[in-house]
């Protein structure tokens, strides 16, 4: 591995995605960041592709372009995802479709060409994410559980999958950050939610950093596999 990592984050418009761009910018690593639109973020080492995670083809010329750029890839951050809040018995099919794509195809989209760099090189981290509402079983997000579910399982079996090419695959589940994502949830949904934690405060964004950068050490490379909850939510 080159001394200066490469870095891709899904999602990196704005955000959680744009606030971990931002960090590992900071962290003097080579930065793509990836969304369906572009961004306004510019710096040294920084490059944004726009492709949407759902569109293999997308996905295929946009890991391509960081080859060829590049020369391999480093890190996969796997951030983008999307949700919507409603009662089974009223959630449309085209939601259903819409999170499952995104959230689950996308993110396995990612990780197969991702692997497929970091294979070249013998080393990778993957670091994808998931939702406390999936331990805490929050009514009105069944289909978003559900897609964050076959995330924790893409997690585990890549984990091993991927093991023999010195590739970890692990996920961090953040609990309600002000984000755009819960700009739509009712703020009484959120109190209670955030109850239910052991700590019972919003995320923050360094909460987040901090333990995708524990999964990035070099030292954890005996790491693989694993889910942390934030808040202490189990």
């Amino acid at each position: 591995m080159a001394d200066r990592r490469v870095v891709l984050v899904t999602g990196a418009r704005e955000g959680i995605g744009r606030a971990l761009a931002e960090h590992y910018l900071a962290a003097g690593d080579a930065v793509v960041g990836m969304s369906r639109q572009g961004s306004d973020l510019v710096a040294p080492g920084y490059r944004h592709v726009c492709a949407d995670v759902t569109r293999e083809a997308e996905v295929k010329e946009a890991l391509a372009q960081v080859r060829r750029d590049f020369g391999g890839l480093d890190v996969l951050v796997n951030n983008a995802g999307i949700a919507a809040m409603n009662h089974a018995l009223l959630t449309p099919m085209d939601t259903v479709e819409r999170i499952l794509s995104t959230n689950v195809a996308g993110t396995f989209l990612l990780c197969r060409e991702g692997a497929k760099l970091m294979q070249r090189r013998r080393f990778g981290r993957i670091v994808n994410f998931g939702s406390v509402a999936l331990p805490l079983k929050l009514e009105g997000e069944a289909i978003y559980a559900a897609s964050k579910a076959a995330v924790v399982a893409l997690t585990q079996i890549l984990a091993r999958e991927l093991a023999e090419y010195g590739i970890t695959v692990n996920a961090v589940a953040p609990t309600p950050v002000r984000t755009r994502l819960i700009a739509n949830v009712p703020p009484e949904k959120i109190e209670r939610l955030i109850a239910r934690q052991a700590i019972p405060r919003f995320g923050e964004i360094r909460d987040i950093t901090n333990v995708v950068d524990f999964f990035l050490r070099p030292e954890s490379d005996f790491i693989t596999g694993q889910v942390i909850c934030l808040g202490g939510v189990s």
